[in-house]
């Protein structure tokens, strides 16, 4: 077999296997027709609830409204008719009609999140072998880029104002105020305080067992008063061992919507909470505020329990950034005038 004299590069290998072809009888286009044969693709409306089911309830929840937008849109589509252009078309009309909150940013947060959504779907797709991996439609669709949160540390007055409101209204303040001494304690997210179970206190130690997103388990401090108040919780509302720990009084577990219910009723009577729509996640940013600035950002990652590795900065750095109080004293500092934020 001689290649080609003088061919350009690669031109001799595809010569040399045009010659290889030729001998053993092979056509390009026999190649073609041997190419293994997949199942049809299903629709959306056939998919959707299959991978739904698939994935983890996290994963549901975030994803799940955007699924129905898709299957608003394309329900009796097959996944391969779908091209990157009809994903961007679908993003820009998500955009448009996204709910315009008082913090909204144009819908960037929507739009990134129906990418996120149609790619999860997408890599199942391939997986499950409608689709080859150069045919995703949905990894050609850049996601619009995050922009900084919003969140930042809760300054001690205000925080002081949020426990008095949720402790003196509402139909169950001993709950609200368990919760928020949880949350403000522990820096946990909402998941994991739901998937707290009296069988994760271990009272001797102080610690709690937080069940987490990503399906990380760790074991975090509490104080003696918080692991009472837990028990006494567990206690009075008659909390099954393996069942979850927060309950209503009448022995039912809490959702997500509690929290939803709270902080509605907490911006009714202090107007910057809702103005804000400060949530249980800011509680979160102001601990681990706290505990990075008084004992340094190698505790704070481990009390966000975040995950090691990624060099000095990583995504506690996100939680950690100068709050508004802390540029307001700097600015105080500089011109020697008292600031009411300062």
């Amino acid at each position: 077999m001689t290649a080609v004299p003088n061919a350009p590069a690669g031109q001799a290998e595809l010569e040399a296997a045009r010659l290889l072809l030729a001998r053993l009888g092979v056509s390009p286009g026999d190649l073609l027709q041997m190419a293994p044969s997949r199942p049809p693709a299903p629709t959306f409306a056939e998919y959707v609830p299959v991978v739904a089911a698939a994935v983890s309830d996290g994963s549901r929840r975030a994803y799940g409204s955007y699924w129905k937008r898709v299957l608003e849109h394309w329900a009796d589509r097959r996944l391969d008719e779908v091209k990157p252009s009809d994903i961007e078309r679908l993003v820009e009309h998500v955009k448009a009609h996204v709910v315009v909150r008082s913090n909204a940013r144009g819908g960037r947060s929507a739009a990134e999140n129906l990418v996120t959504a149609l790619r999860c779907l997408y890599r199942r797709a391939v997986a499950d072998g409608y689709l080859a991996e150069a045919e995703n439609p949905a990894s050609k669709v850049a996601k619009p880029q995050r922009l900084p949160s919003t969140r930042r540390a809760v300054p001690d007055t205000r925080l002081a104002e949020i426990n008095r409101v949720a402790a003196s209204t509402g139909d169950d303040p001993v709950l609200d105020s368990l919760l928020l001494r949880l949350h403000t304690e522990t820096a946990c997210r909402r998941g994991g305080a739901l998937a707290l179970r009296p069988v994760d206190l271990d009272e001797q130690q102080c610690l709690i067992m937080l069940r987490e997103k990503g399906d990380t388990v760790r074991w975090q401090p509490v104080s003696p008063t918080l692991m009472r108040h837990l028990r006494q919780h567990t206690e009075d509302r008659h909390a099954p061992a393996n069942g979850q720990l927060l309950r209503y009084r009448d022995g039912q577990p809490i959702t997500h919507r509690r929290y939803d219910h709270l902080w509605e009723r907490i911006g009714r009577h202090l107007p910057w909470v809702a103005k804000q729509e400060i949530s249980t996640h800011w509680l979160r940013y102001t601990t681990v505020t706290w505990v990075e600035r008084n004992f340094g950002y190698a505790v704070a990652r481990a009390y966000a329990g975040h995950a090691e590795g990624g060099g000095a900065v990583g995504t506690t750095a996100t939680y950690v950034r100068a709050s508004l109080q802390e540029v307001a004293a700097a600015l105080a500092a500089l011109t020697r005038e008292p600031h009411p934020l300062a």
